[in-house]
C-alpha cells in the first residue's frame, strides 16, 4: 500500500520540476504569475502507461489490469505481451534506444545483468513514499532478488520454488508412509524403489536444471560470498554436495539418459520421485490418468537445511520513464496481498506476500500449503551478472563427470578455475 506523501514529497516535487521545465510555453512564471488553468488541465490529464508483460502473463494482465484503471482514473494500462523468447532481446534493445516501456516484467534471474546496464530506477529513493519497495513481508529470498550493491530495483510480483513431488502409492507399497526429509533417507528410499526392477528408477534429477546443483549445495549449507568469487567452489559444503549429486548417477538411481518425459515417468511410476515447480501441478493433473490421490508434494530432503531456490517475477520500473509516480502507483497495486491473491486466482501464479497465503484459497490447499513452507527456506541465486554462465559451466563439469566418468575433484578444480575465468 502506498503511504500518504507528504505536502512536499520527492516524487511530486520532481515531477513538478519536470513538468515546468517541459511546458515552458504555459508557465508564466517569468511575468510572476502563475498559470493556476494549466495546472488544473494537467492534474486531469490520463497518464498511459506502457507495461510490458511476458507470457502467459502479458496475456492476462490486459483484463486484470481493468481493477487498477478503476482505482486510478488517471491512469491507463498499455500492457503489452512480449514472448518469453523474445524478452531479453527486446529489452536489450529498449535499453540501447532508451525507449522502452514504463514498467517491465523482469525474471529474477535477470536483474544482475540490466542493471550494470543501468535499465531500471533505483527505488531505494521512494522507499518514504512506497512502503512496498523493500517490504519484509515478500518472502527474504524473493527480497535479495531485487537487491544489487546497494540498490532496489524491482518488487517482486510473483515467486515459485522447487518441491519434492512424490508418488505417495509406491512409496507405501514398499514402507514409507511419508516422504523423505534428509538426504539419508532420500537416498535409501531411492534405492529400495530402485530394486523394483530393469527401467526402474528411484529419483529424477534433470541435467539441464542449472538450479539443482547449487540447491545440493545449500542444503549442505553452503554460502555464496560475493568477495570470495571462485573460492567459494572450493568449500568443502559445495565439493560435498557435488559428491552427494553425482552418487545418484553413479549408483544408478536416476536416469542418466533423459528418457521419456518426468510426467510419463510419474504416471507410469518409473521415476516415483522428482523435483520441480508450481508449474507441475496442473501438468500432472492434466495429462495423467489414474494417479489422482496417488501423489503429493513435500518441502525438499536436505542436510543442514531444507533449502531450495526461489524463482519468479519482480516489476521493474524503467529508468527512462516519464511517469515515475504512476509506475510505482501501478507496482503497489500488484503487490497488495488481496491483489496477489487475486493474481494467482486468475494464473496458478504463487504469491510473493507471505500475508497473501493466510487466504483460505492458498491455506487450505495441501499441496500449495507445502509450496508456502518450502518458500520459507528458500535461497537466491547469486545476484551477479556472471552467474547464468558460471551456472552453465558447473552443469557442462557435471555432465563430464556423470556422463564422461571424469572424477568429481578434478573437474570441480577445472571447473573452479573457469568460474575465475568468469568472474575476472
Amino acid at each position: 500500500m502506498k503511504k500518504s506523501i507528504g505536502l512536499v514529497s520527492v516524487v511530486g516535487f520532481a515531477l513538478a520540476l519536470t513538468a515546468c521545465s517541459s511546458n515552458d510555453a504555459g508557465d508564466d512564471s517569468a511575468n510572476g504569475s502563475t498559470n493556476t488553468n494549466d495546472s488544473e488541465n494537467k492534474s486531469d490529464e490520463v497518464v498511459s502507461l506502457t507495461v510490458w508483460a511476458m507470457g502467459e502473463e502479458g496475456e492476462a494482465l490486459h483484463s486484470f489490469g481493468e481493477s487498477f484503471e478503476d482505482e486510478h482514473p488517471n491512469i491507463e494500462l498499455d500492457v503489452q505481451a512480449i514472448p518469453w523468447d523474445n524478452a531479453h532481446d527486446n529489452l536489450l534493445t529498449a535499453v540501447a534506444s532508451g525507449e522502452g516501456p514504463d514498467v517491465v516484467q523482469l525474471g529474477t534471474t535477470w536483474v544482475a545483468e540490466f542493471s550494470e546496464a543501468g535499465a531500471f530506477l533505483d527505488l531505494s529513493d521512494y522507499t518514504d513514499d512506497f512502503d512496498m519497495i523493500g517490504n519484509d513481508d515478500f518472502f527474504e529470498a524473493a527480497l535479495d532478488t531485487t537487491e544489487v550493491e546497494d540498490q532496489i530495483l524491482g518488487v517482486p510480483w510473483y515467486v515459485d520454488t522447487r518441491v519434492l513431488f512424490y508418488r505417495s502409492d509406491i512409496l507405501a507399497e514398499h514402507g514409507y508412509e511419508s516422504a523423505p526429509t534428509n538426504w539419508e533417507e532420500l537416498k535409501e528410499i531411492s534405492h529400495t524403489l530402485n530394486d523394483r526392477g530393469d527401467d526402474m528408477y528411484g529419483f529424477d534429477i534433470d541435467q539441464n536444471d542449472q538450479l539443482v546443483p547449487s540447491i545440493f549445495a545449500w542444503q549442505n549449507g553452503w554460502e555464496y560470498d560475493v568477495e570470495a568469487g571462485a573460492e567459494n567452489f572450493a568449500e568443502d559444503s559445495f565439493r560435498e554436495a557435488m559428491e552427494y549429486y553425482h552418487s545418484f548417477f553413479d549408483e544408478e538411481l536416476v536416469q542418466e539418459s533423459e528418457g521419456v518425459p518426468i510426467e510419463q515417468g510419474f504416471e507410469e511410476g518409473t521415476k516415483p520421485m522428482f523435483m520441480s515447480g508450481p508449474w507441475m501441478v496442473n501438468i500432472i493433473n492434466n495429462t495423467t490418468e489414474g494417479i489422482d490421490g496417488d501423489w503429493e508434494v513435500a518441502v525438499l530432503p536436505g542436510q543442514e537445511k531444507n533449502a531450495s531456490a526461489i524463482g519468479g517475477s519482480h516489476l521493474s520500473v524503467f529508468a527512462h520513464t516519464d511517469h515515475v509516480e504512476e509506475s510505482l502507483e501501478f507496482l503497489s497495486f500488484m503487490s497488495e496481498p488481496d491483489t496477489q491473491t487475486a493474481w494467482f486466482e486468475e494464473t496458478n501464479a504463487l504469491p510473493a506476500r507471505q500475508s497473501a497465503w493466510d487466504n483460505e484459497v492458498l491455506a487450505e490447499d495441501e499441496k500449495l500449503a507445502v509450496f508456502g513452507d518450502q518458500l520459507e527456506e528458500a535461497v537466491a541465486p547469486p545476484v551477479i551478472p556472471e552467474w547464468e554462465n558460471v551456472a552453465q559451466e558447473l552443469l557442462s563439469s557435471l555432465e563430464r563427470v556423470n556422463r564422461g566418468n571424469a572424477e568429481v575433484d578434478e573437474e570441480m578444480d577445472n571447473f573452479q578455475q573457469n568460474a575465475e575465468r568468469r568472474l575476472n
